[in-house]
């Protein structure tokens, strides 16, 4: 079985989704499908160093890259046109028995879609979150048009949608598409272990060894909910704890957080680490002692599994898709989007450190029995399988 992935971009720097992705096929080929990926060397603002149109191995993966439109307008870079990777897969898509689209609302989706149809290539997609209402109503007259112009004969067309969590698939069953659809939650690699990382991480930022330590870790994006965030920490004025906010965004957005920290009186309290990855990012996490994620809208939040695995409790709101599996299993706090709701979960954590490290010892169990990429892997076998099944019984 051939498969090949198509997804506008890979780098961390685009988060959680690129590198679901580059799990997902790792883990594909370990059940012996021969799994690519087609991309293009979009870098967020800047190009990726890797050699173009040919397969080389990227994070222990088969890659493709092809050259990203790059003029001075953010949008159209955005956007990640790429000419190089529309003549390959012209030339190229038939060669394998499926393809499998991530992502929505950029050209290199979207050509594939198309393409896919044209030489009757069956696909599936995954939307990551992109159909959801909060992602729809951002842009929401170009995303609406686009989405009846193009993405929905796209949508229709193609053999299955794979939806990551319930709540995904019940917000796209709105739209009215007729496409048949599962779900099947992502995997999570297990990050690696740092020894003493509670102690290290308090060194790193000189903070007291038995202070809390509450962590943010994630794109700074106006949908993560940190104005919401920020002012309900703000009100604990009669607990100690430290707050960590590690993640990039734009500019404007990043210095609108730091004015938010100074007006709220959380600046003095927070440490701002910026983007991290590898053995920093894995010390944040181990090393805290409660993870935040305040989001409007997430469709699944694999730094929240990556929280959740290795016994962290997690504080969500219900926007992150994975807040009920929190709520249901008792694996951390899941108040409103409301700045008096999470001000007293917070504060319930902070009052109860026992409960919150049962919640922690169950969270790394229940991660370890249900997310692990080797089954979720063998589940997308037995998928493709039956769509390839199906597909080849309408055409013959």
């Amino acid at each position: 079985m051939k498969i090949l992935h198509v997804i506008p971009s890979v780098p961390k720097v685009r988060g959680g989704t690129s590198q679901a992705v580059l799990d997902m096929v790792k883990a594909l080929r370990t059940e012996n499908i021969d799994a690519e990926i087609a991309t293009t060397n979009d870098n967020g603002d800047s190009l990726l160093d890797v050699p173009l149109q040919q397969l080389i191995e990227y994070e222990q993966v088969p890659v493709w890259f092809f050259q990203r439109f790059s003029p001075n307008v953010k949008a159209v870079r955005e956007y990640a046109f790429s000419g190089q990777l529309t003549k390959w897969l012209w030339q190229n898509i038939s060669r394998y028995d499926l393809v499998h689209v991530h992502a929505l609302f950029s050209y290199p989706s979207t050509i594939a879609m198309a393409i896919a149809r044209w030489k009757q290539i069956p696909y599936i997609v995954t939307p990551h979150g992109l159909l959801c209402e909060w992602s729809l109503q951002q842009s929401t007259r170009k995303k609406q048009n686009y989405l009846k112009l193009i993405e929905r004969t796209n949508l229709n067309s193609s053999q299955a949608i794979h939806f990551t969590a319930e709540q995904e698939q019940k917000e796209v069953s709105r739209l009215g598409l007729r496409t048949p659809n599962f779900i099947l939650p992502l995997g999570l690699s297990w990050p690696n272990q740092v020894v003493n990382a509670r102690d290290l991480l308090r060194q790193r930022l000189n903070i007291p060894q038995d202070e809390p330590v509450i962590l943010f870790l994630s794109r700074l994006h106006h949908k993560k909910g940190l104005d919401y965030l920020i002012p309900a920490l703000s009100k604990l004025t009669h607990h100690r704890f430290s707050f960590i906010l590690a993640g990039s965004g734009t500019p404007d957005y990043e210095a609108e957080v730091e004015s938010l920290l100074i007006s709220t009186g959380m600046r003095d309290r927070t440490h701002i680490v910026g983007f991290v990855e590898g053995e920093t990012k894995d010390t944040l996490i181990q090393g805290s002692d409660l993870f935040v994620l305040t989001s409007h809208s997430e469709n699944f939040a694999v730094a929240v599994l990556e929280a959740l695995s290795v016994g962290l409790p997690v504080l969500v709101t219900p926007g992150v898709a994975l807040a009920s599996v929190v709520k249901q299993h008792q694996l951390g706090y899941v108040p409103k989007l409301d700045v008096l709701e999470i001000t007293n979960a917070l504060d319930e954590y902070l009052k109860n450190p026992q409960q919150a490290k049962e919640m922690g010892d169950r969270a790394n169990q229940f991660v370890t029995n249900n997310y692990s990429w080797e089954n979720i892997s063998a589940k997308l076998v037995l998928i493709y399988q039956s769509i390839l099944d199906n597909h080849q019984q309408k055409i013959s």
